[in-house]
C-alpha cells in the first residue's frame, strides 16, 4: 500500500490522536489524503469533534458547579462566626 493511503481505522486513530497530541507531518499529510476520499472519516472526524467540546463544557461546568459549592460553604462560615 502506498504511504499516504490510510485504512479507515488508521484514520480514525490518526483523528483521535489529533485531539490530544500533535501529529507529525506525514501523519497530517495521510489524514488530509484519507479525508478527501473517505466521507465516513470526515463525518466521523466532525463527531468525535462535537463530543470532545461536549465533555469539555461538562468538565467546566462540573468545576464551576464545585467553586460555587465552596463559595456557598466559605459564606456560610464567615456568616456564623461574624
Amino acid at each position: 500500500m502506498h504511504i499516504l493511503f490510510l485504512s479507515c481505522l488508521k484514520a480514525t486513530e490518526l483523528i483521535e490522536k489529533k485531539l490530544h497530541f500533535k501529529l507529525s507531518y506525514t501523519e497530517r499529510l495521510q489524514l488530509k489524503v484519507h479525508k478527501m476520499m473517505c466521507d465516513a472519516c470526515r463525518m466521523y472526524e466532525k463527531q468525535s469533534d462535537f463530543l470532545e467540546k461536549g465533555i469539555e463544557h461538562q468538565q467546566k461546568a462540573d468545576l464551576e458547579e464545585i467553586d460555587i459549592e465552596k463559595l456557598k460553604k466559605e459564606i456560610h462560615l464567615h456568616l456564623h462566626h461574624h
